[in-house]
């Protein structure tokens, strides 16, 4: 037997994980940027914002809604791009599945994934009639018939989810995917003064307690002002 001592193996640490790129629009205005941010920070991916101007063309157009394609936010990450919120949403999940982005329930979590689904392809009128502006206030707006059911019909999907996931979060304990997708219709709700029933406005306040919503609209405020006059309701009708 020899008198060598053993060497150890020389410990590698793991490379650093390579930090995302996130394109995103107008914090005030851009509903879309909002969900997107918000869900890459349910990742706890990191990532940089860079923010595109909202005088840049396709930008404007896809802020009036005059585009057949949502392009911003996009998502960079190691080759890939994404630029479909529900895509964005999907990658990062099957990235950092440990996160627990979607809820861990096969029900939950299917009916997660359809009211996420509902959101970004429906409720037009909503989006048309209440266009996100965060430092806008129009007490007694006049909401006409076919907002006002996308409203019941928002309310009711809060409702039901809260009621048989116990909230506070639209499917329990932790927040998901869903709420990040919902955030901005709260603030919709709060810019264009709509009542909520009690359930509602429960889950509106802990939209509004979430660090990272409340990250975002301390942001905006700080964002240079450039206002969109077309997304822009004085106070008298």
């Amino acid at each position: 037997m020899s008198g060598t001592k053993s060497r150890k193996k020389p410990t590698v640490a793991p490379a650093p994980e390579a930090q995302a790129l996130l394109r995103i629009s107008t914090r005030n205005y851009s509903s879309w940027s909002m969900r997107g941010w918000l869900i890459a920070r349910l990742s706890g991916l990191p990532f940089r914002v860079q923010a595109v101007s909202p005088d840049d063309p396709g930008t404007r157009a896809e802020l009036l809604l005059n585009s057949s394609s949502i392009l911003i936010p996009c998502l960079e990450h190691e080759g890939a791009e994404v630029w479909d919120t529900l895509g964005i949403a999907e990658y990062l999940n099957e990235l950092r599945p440990e996160a627990g982005m979607f809820p861990a329930d096969r029900v939950a979590r299917a009916r997660c994934r359809s009211i996420c689904g509902e959101m970004h392809a429906g409720f037009h009128a909503l989006r048309s009639s209440l266009p996100m502006n965060l430092r806008a206030f129009v007490p007694g707006f006049p909401v006409w018939s076919a907002a006002r059911a996308d409203i019941e019909r928002i309310q009711f999907l809060w409702r039901d989810c809260l009621g048989r996931w116990g909230g506070p979060w639209l499917f329990g304990a932790r927040c998901t995917v869903a709420d990040a997708m919902f955030a901005p219709v709260v603030t919709r709700f709060r810019s264009y003064d709509v009542a909520l029933d009690a359930v509602c406005e429960g889950y509106a306040r802990t939209i509004e307690a979430w660090p990272d919503f409340q990250e975002w609209v301390a942001a905006a405020k700080e964002e240079p002002e450039a206002r969109i006059t077309e997304l822009e309701f004085d106070a008298e009708f």
